[in-house]
């Protein structure tokens, strides 16, 4: 077995490990965020099987001693010539900006504070929700990331436009990455009108291959689901993606162990049931009203072992398949392909997420820009 093999059946963390996740904050609090210049808010849930859930909404610092951080011209993960302004301006934020609500994808959270200081540059109220289950989320005795009806978190992503609209009340722009942009996408479509746009990167929005495969796996997993629903699948346990992402290997980003762990969470048989059928939701068509874009790598690679060609490519999802799918979220959608782009492509290599960034803000600025 090689260095970046696990058997699967390993947990992704240990007992001896769960002191490190968070507690909740305070009620209606914004404390300090592990990730220096943000803070975070506890949105409380319902209890379930496993205890009580909560969620986590962040934001950028409101103080000038924990500013947010900035996308300048030297900034060593974006490339911009704007200037953001003094931390007393950052703090005092116009109630007229538009806000943004992130959501990020399977064994993710939100880390990507270069993104949303590039979105406060450009005039946005930048946002990011930690689902339940998941990141800052994530409570000791908890499947990490379970879920068995994606339908289930309109109760935070509600909570949370709420929360935001109190501060910044202009409709929002909703981001999603992979699952995120798959759950935004449902959501959207069971409550029309209450977006602005959504922009997706690299949505999960269909199986690989086809949605024969997914007919194939739903035939298999149903029985097993019916039974025990938070059975793991027997799946590979890779960490290539980690390697393609991570600091402590080929990529950039400083992640945290638990929130984003080298082998990502094992995967119950329910969650992923739930997870097709949303894809079938989307091959049906969406029908969204409101203006989609679709940011994607411009290849997959997928391999047993790992290959170097990876960390220029997304290994995660069959770009083709998503962006053909795209075409069923609604009437205006715009694809754009960017050659060398990591599944994440705001997490790919500087110039790669600096141009990305780049096109997203010129469509930002034709299709949903300030009213």
């Amino acid at each position: 077995m090689s260095a970046t093999d696990q058997p699967a059946g390993d947990t992704p963390y240990s007992p001896s490990t769960e002191a490190t996740l968070l507690a909740d904050s305070p009620p209606g609090v914004w404390v300090p965020d592990l990730l220096e210049g943000f803070e975070r808010l506890t949105i409380p849930l319902e209890v379930d099987e496993e205890g009580p859930n909560a969620a986590t909404l962040v934001r950028t610092a409101r103080t000038p001693s924990r500013a947010p951080v900035r996308a300048t011209a030297d900034d060593p993960q974006f490339e911009t010539g704007d200037s953001l302004g003094d931390a007393d301006a950052i703090g005092a934020r116009p109630a007229s900006r538009i806000p943004v609500l992130y959501v990020h994808g399977w064994s993710d959270y939100f880390y990507n504070a270069p993104l949303a200081g590039h979105f406060e540059e450009h005039g946005y109220a930048f946002y990011a929700l930690d689902l339940r289950k998941y990141g800052r989320s994530l409570r000791p005795g908890q499947t990490p990331g379970w879920a068995d009806n994606l339908e289930v978190y309109d109760d935070e992503i509600g909570q949370a436009l709420r929360v935001i609209g109190r501060e910044h009340p202009q409709t929002p722009v909703l981001m999603g990455h992979s699952t995120g942009g798959l759950i935004l996408s449902l959501w959207s479509s069971r409550h029309p009108g209450r977006a602005r746009a959504l922009v997706l990167n690299s949505p999960w929005l269909e199986m690989q291959g086809s949605a024969l495969v997914r007919h194939m796996a739903a035939a298999v997993l149903d029985p097993v689901v019916r039974l025990q629903p938070k059975n793991f699948l027997k799946l590979p346990r890779v960490d290539h993606y980690w390697r393609t992402v991570s600091s402590a290997a080929d990529g950039d980003w400083d992640l945290h162990p638990l929130w984003r762990p080298q082998y990502a969470f094992e995967v119950p048989g329910g969650w992923l049931k739930a997870v097709m059928t949303g894809h079938a939701a989307v091959a049906d068509g969406l029908a969204l009203a409101e203006p989609v874009y679709v940011m994607l790598s411009d290849r997959t690679v997928f391999a047993a072992g790992w290959r170097q060609d990876m960390t220029a490519a997304d290994i995660v999802l069959d770009v083709e398949i998503l962006a053909q799918r795209a075409t069923r979220l609604g009437r205006h959608v715009t694809v754009v392909r960017h050659a060398g782009a990591l599944h994440d492509v705001m997490a790919s290599p500087q110039s790669i997420r600096r141009d990305a960034a780049r096109e997203m803000f010129r469509w930002l600025g034709a299709y949903a820009g300030p009213a």
